[in-house]
């Protein structure tokens, strides 16, 4: 599945439309989820059933397409389905109880409600709300797919103004030229990654960068007074560039990602829980800066586009084991060299962390068939969020 996305142009009045709209499916959503909190034994279908006796009752809600009902209804299923497996699976910690949204930025439509131009340049919307024609300005061309491939339409609220994303069933595979090249990588802070050669790929470090922007923009908003339209500019002001931070990451996460699939038949790297490292605040800035998580997504996600293989592997003790002689040699996050008593080995720790992760990934290999790529298979084409992590 591909996530093809194009900026919609229109009017304000069209504009206006579309946050009637959002709100709609957010009030939806959360009454789907406070009909699964008031009784029991409540499914997805009670939900979806829902929807129907919520237009009846609400004016405003029969304006929105039905399909568009459901998918918010989904929404809303899809958090408490998260919060049964958490609790099945018996997750350490809390479990994500589903909560209420006071504020939406999406809705969807699944295959009515909405139309295509012939050209697929133009989408028009069909339903109570009148949101009518809008031009899609971006790259990606709609043509070299059918509308019965086209699975799903989001209309998405930004900071800078409104996207249309379509959710494309269409599985992509492209030419792989195979070298025989097996690596690990050691994510870090010092560096963003240092791989099994001793390559070094610098940390871009995107949020310290433009953090003093954001302290004065926030000063701004902080100064501001509420309910004023000079707030409402400076937070808009601030959103655009938080926005443009994320961007930032995700490009680079993006394209980082590809050169190393592209350049490798193997890649290795460590099944970090980023969850629970950020609850180190000396680090928590920094690790969300790095966004290691985004970039093994993407890594898994290119591994299954061009072939190859990617593994996760227990970090356990890659960064005190010795890669040569397998002594384990204790160390504080602060000592940068590793220094082995046993075989008198000396190099950068988050060298030898690398080569320890290949040799993971290496032996987990033998015996047993792994999958390909750990991960998602769902995300969106120019380096937006993986589709799961939208849902709810």
């Amino acid at each position: 599945m591909l996530v093809l996305e194009a900026k919609l142009k229109g009017k304000q009045s069209q504009y206006n439309s579309i946050d009637e709209a959002i709100r709609t499916a957010l009030f939806i959503r959360n009454k789907a989820l406070r009909h699964w909190i008031d009784n029991k034994n409540v499914g997805k279908n009670d939900l979806q059933k829902l929807c129907a006796v919520l237009a009846k009752k609400f004016e405003f809600a029969d304006k929105l397409n039905s399909m568009a009902r459901q998918a918010s209804a989904d929404r809303a299923w899809l958090a408490i389905k998260r919060f049964y497996d958490n609790c099945k699976a018996k997750k350490p910690g809390k479990k994500g109880f589903p909560r209420f949204k006071k504020q939406g930025h999406s809705v969807e439509y699944k295959t009515t409600g909405y139309k295509l131009s012939a050209d697929k340049k133009y989408i028009i919307f069909s339903d109570g709300f009148n949101i009518g024609k809008l031009k899609l300005i971006g790259t990606r061309d709609l043509s070299f797919y059918s509308i019965k491939q086209i699975k799903r339409v989001r209309i998405v609220k930004r900071a800078d103004g409104y996207y249309c994303q379509f959710c494309v069933d269409v599985e992509r595979k492209e030419q792989h030229q195979h070298s025989g090249n097996q690596v690990g990588i050691d994510v870090g802070l010092e560096f963003f990654y240092t791989d099994s050669e001793g390559k070094t790929v610098e940390n871009p470090r995107l949020l310290l960068k433009s953090e003093k922007s954001l302290k004065r923009k926030q000063r701004k908003v902080s100064k501001s007074k509420k309910c004023s339209s000079n707030r409402r500019k400076a937070v808009n002001k601030l959103a655009k560039k938080h926005l443009k931070v994320s961007r930032q990451r995700k490009d680079f996460a993006l394209k980082t990602a590809r050169a190393l699939v592209q350049s490798n038949d193997l890649v290795v790297y460590e099944d970090l829980q980023v969850k629970n490292m950020v609850k180190n605040h000396h680090l928590a800035k920094s690790i969300t800066d790095a966004s290691w998580s985004l970039f093994t997504d993407w890594v898994d996600y290119y591994a299954k586009v061009f072939d190859i293989w990617a593994i996760a592997v227990a970090p356990h003790y890659t960064s005190q084991d010795c890669s040569v002689c397998g002594t384990r040699v204790k160390k504080s996050l602060s000592t940068r060299t590793h220094k082995c008593h046993e075989c008198g080995t000396v190099m950068h720790r988050d060298h030898n962390a690398a080569r320890q992760i290949l040799a993971k990934g290496l032996k987990s290999t033998v015996g047993h068939t792994e999958s390909k790529a750990c991960g998602q298979n769902d995300l969106y084409l120019g380096g937006e969020t993986p589709l799961d992590k939208l849902a709810g």
